[in-house]
């Protein structure tokens, strides 16, 4: 549809205060990854207000503080900002309208204004929405769009504004400008991303530009090493909880700030369209911006084109499900089935080949054998994953039943079983069966098939006894079957359990078909898969995907127990 259906607009505090008045409040609607305050400050320093602007983050406790404040400036023309009111409590609300109201009434200082940040609330005055400005800054989506937002309030007095070094200035910033641009845009791969999705935001890069300066101007030689922990570590550092993930920011951030950023045409990627730009005045940046891809490729991110079809997958499914959301239950269609018909259709489906639940008496009697006055380990995970399976069958075959009686008008249709109606119409597991089901993200007709495979795997174990090779991912709790097995070992060796840990073989076979016997010690896993990745068979190690494949199968692997076992450095 072309470039202005892409491109944000840009907004800057300039024309958003125009709109505002004494008697006007001014809402930013917090999101993800965005921070108004650092604008704000940046703009009432322009108008000389900085001194004149009056913050307090509420909270519990600080609603008549607010409203002093509010009482106050009114009469002096300061400035207002009440920040997070989405945390002041149900309380404060009602306070907040009657202020906001009182404004066309009371006498109150042309120079007034009153700032709110604010997250959804559903406790927000209504009437106060109603007769403000609502300002929402949602993250800029692409590496382009990151660094024009950035770059928008950077003019050439901030690129002068060091005079020590101020070649290194000019690089320095554009790698911290493009290296958080990096860190936004990772979260639109998922898990291939990052471990755990984090609010990186505006205040990040603030600081950081901040902490730049100070290095530059305090330094003879530029502090690598202190740079990179301030701002890997400490700055956006600080947010990431996981291991991997901080080795990644680490990694990331060298890339693109580092000594080799300082010198002209450094590539920050290998296609070479993203660069360190020649230095220039403020517009000769924005003109560099805005040759840069609209759309970009995972390369620049260190990731294989695979990803690509990650995120397209993730994006093309919300668009559905919220096409889904909002359809209308009857269509205005004269043929097909209606919807009850549709619905009906699948519960008898369903409820025709929904298997038995697993009883204990039908067992192998070895399998219950006491020893020492306990039940074999791997017979107690049994026990407790069949508990877990009878319940799931349980709910489906009761709420099932359930359903085809509401939809016949003989019970009332409850919240749960309309729920679930949509669910079915539109081919997605019900969430009453997923709040007691596996973790799973398959629709319906895949996610009832492998319930199906899995029950019959525990049906198997219980009859003729624990199979030559585990299918891990047919378990509830992997962990207490792995748990479980290193217990085993422990009972048949009396080696206490804290010295146990696994190490692991990469075996050739596939699946428990290519196995007659099991392992004299451990247990041999299949029904395991590589995302971002695959296992070569030929070479046995870690290779980079093929197109188009995202998830690989890996072979089967011996968890081996092992005492006091130490890593192989080689090993992932």
């Amino acid at each position: 549809m072309g470039q202005f259906y892409v491109e944000s607009i840009d907004c800057t505090m300039v024309t958003i205060y125009a709109d505002t008045d004494y008697k006007t409040p001014l809402i930013f609607v917090l999101s993800a990854g965005a921070d108004p305050m650092a604008e704000l400050l940046t703009f009432a320093e322009k108008r000389n207000y900085a001194d004149r602007m009056r913050r307090i983050s509420l909270g519990q406790g600080q609603g008549q503080k607010a409203k002093d404040l509010v009482a106050a400036s009114i009469i002096t023309g300061d400035w207002v900002v009440l920040q997070n009111c989405h945390l002041a409590g149900i309380k404060f609300m009602p306070d907040l309208e009657s202020m906001v109201a009182n404004f066309g009434e009371a006498e109150v200082h042309n120079d007034f204004r009153l700032f709110l940040t604010s997250a959804p609330s559903e406790a927000f005055p209504v009437s106060v929405l109603q007769v403000s400005v609502k300002l929402t800054t949602e993250p800029p989506r692409g590496i382009r769009a990151n660094l024009r937002r950035t770059y928008l309030s950077i003019d050439d007095e901030v690129l002068e504004s060091v005079t020590k070094k101020n070649d290194a200035w000019h690089k320095l910033n554009f790698g911290l400008a493009f290296f958080h641009a990096l860190a936004q845009e990772r979260r639109k791969f998922g898990a291939l991303g990052w471990d755990n999705l984090y609010e990186f935001n505006d205040s990040d890069l603030m600081t950081s530009t901040v902490m730049l300066k100070n290095f530059i101007a305090e330094q003879d030689e530029l502090p690598w090493d202190a740079m990179h922990y301030v701002t890997g570590a400490i700055n956006y550092g600080g947010r990431v909880t996981d291991a991997w993930d901080v080795r990644l920011l680490g990694s990331q951030l060298r890339q693109v700030y580092c000594e080799e950023t300082l010198v002209d045409g450094y590539l920050f990627s290998d296609s070479g369209k993203y660069y360190a730009p020649p230095i220039g005045k403020a517009a000769d940046y924005m003109k560099y911006i805005d040759e840069l891809p609209l759309v970009d490729e995972p390369e620049v991110f260190g990731l294989h084109d695979n990803a690509n079809i990650v995120y397209q997958t993730n994006e093309s499914a919300y668009v559905v499900d919220t096409v889904l959301g909002i359809q209308p239950r009857v269509g205005g269609a004269s043929t097909g089935p209606s919807p009850d018909e549709i619905v009906l259709a699948r519960q008898r489906d369903i409820l025709e080949a929904l298997q038995e639940p697993l009883d204990r008496e039908s067992g192998k009697k070895d399998l219950f054998k006491e020893k020492n006055g306990l039940l074999a380990s791997l017979t107690t995970v049994l026990l407790l994953e069949m508990e877990k399976y009878n319940r799931l069958l349980a709910v489906m075959k009761r709420s099932l039943e359930e359903l085809d009686r509401a939809i016949g008008g003989y019970i009332v249709m409850s919240e749960e079983l309309d729920t679930m109606y949509v669910a079915l119409q539109n081919g997605r597991v019900p969430g009453n069966w997923s709040a007691v089901g596996f973790l799973s993200l398959k629709p319906l007709s895949p996610w009832y098939a492998e319930l199906k495979q899995r029950v019959d795997m525990f049906r198997d174990w219980l009859v003729e006894g624990p199979p030559n090779a585990f299918w891990l991912s047919g378990f509830f709790f992997p962990q207490g079957f792995m748990t479980g097995s290193l217990q085993t070992h422990a009972r048949q060796h009396k080696i206490p359990i804290d010295k146990l840990t696994f190490g692991f073989e990469i075996r050739k076979e596939e699946g428990l078909e290519d196995f007659t016997e099991p392992p004299e010690e451990g247990m041999y896993i299949y029904g395991m898969y590589m995302d971002g990745a695959r296992w070569n068979r030929e070479e046995m190690v870690i290779d980079e995907q093929f197109p188009g494949v995202l998830y690989d199968p890996m072979p089967c692997v011996h968890f081996a127990p092992k005492v006091d076992y130490k890593e192989n450095a080689e090993e992932y």
